[in-house]
Formats: C-alpha cells, sequence, structure tokens
C-alpha cells in the first residue's frame, strides 16, 4: 500500500482550550488552528506527523466578559507562541510506535515531541464515512514542560488539558 501524503488541504487540525479559576468568566475557551502541519500515514502500520507552531490561529474564543476582538486575538496568538517557546521550538513531531484497528476506526499510540519534551500520547481515530475521520488525543501542558497561561495572579488561567482535533479527508 502506498504511503498517504496528509496536509491542510484534507482537514483541519485544532486545539481546543478550556478556562479556570475564579475569574474564569471573564475569559475565553479558545478555539486554535495550526494551519502549516504534515502527515505521512504508512499502510494501516504508522504515522508521523509534523506541525509548524508559528502557524497558529486564534479562530473562536465562546464564554467570557466580552467578546473576543482581533486586537485579543492577536495577544493570544503571540502569548501561545511565547508559552510553547516557539522562537526555540518551532515544530511538534508525532511518530506512532503501534497502530491497532478498533471497531469503528484505530487507536495510534506513540510519541509527541514538543517544547523540547517527548511524551507519549494516544490518538484515537474514528471512521466517519468512506475516507473521512475524526482523530481525537489529550495533551497535558505541563507533561511538555508548558506552564499553562494565567493572567490576574491566576484567578484566570487555562486549563492543563487540551483537546487535539482533526477532521480529516483522506482518498
Amino acid at each position: 500500500m502506498a504511503d498517504i501524503q496528509l496536509g491542510p488541504a484534507h482537514g483541519r487540525l485544532l486545539l481546543r482550550t478550556r478556562r479556570e479559576g475564579l475569574a474564569a468568566g471573564l475569559g475565553h475557551d479558545l478555539t486554535i488552528e495550526l494551519t502549516r502541519w504534515s502527515a505521512t500515514v504508512r499502510g494501516e502500520t504508522a504515522v508521523t506527523a509534523t506541525i509548524e507552531l508559528d502557524s497558529l490561529q486564534v479562530r473562536e474564543g465562546s464564554g467570557g466578559a466580552l467578546p473576543l476582538t482581533d486586537t485579543d486575538r492577536r495577544d493570544i496568538g503571540r502569548n501561545a507562541r511565547k508559552v510553547l517557546r516557539v522562537d526555540s521550538y518551532g515544530t511538534a513531531t508525532y511518530r506512532s510506535t503501534h497502530v491497532r484497528t478498533t471497531a469503528n476506526g484505530y487507536q495510534v499510540d506513540g510519541s509527541l515531541t514538543l517544547a523540547g519534551a517527548t511524551r507519549s500520547v494516544q490518538l484515537t481515530v474514528t471512521t466517519l464515512e468512506a475516507n473521512h475521520y475524526r482523530v481525537i488525543a489529550e495533551i497535558t501542558q505541563s507533561d511538555f514542560g508548558i506552564k499553562p497561561y494565567a493572567a490576574f495572579f491566576g484567578a484566570l488561567k487555562l486549563r492543563d488539558q487540551v483537546a487535539v482535533e482533526i477532521d480529516l479527508e483522506a482518498t
């Protein structure tokens, strides 16, 4: 079976953050898209991916005391790049170690390298219809040495866990 090459033309790679803390009502739950990434799927046995972290774009913000403005989006993007240390670690990489078929898709075990640290991350791939897949994972920022963003002396902060979602059309 030939390798399948994937990227932004095949789907969207989204990060979903949630807020917590005493001042959580002031902040936003965010949807951030990473617009430059590539992946290779080798049959049903291996997956590799590279994500350019500088490509992050704040797409949506729900909740919060006020609607998310374009200035807010730019500020959040700048803060996210700083928290992720994009100047030092511009890419994240994923390499599968084991792929197994499930009743409705695949379970992919692998290693994610982010901010200079490598940790195990499991992807759940669900087949939605022919050639249409949803990939989900949860990343714990502190596992990678990343301190979740906080403001107002910690009264508003991002949860340590970030949801990763990819809606993918693969032919």
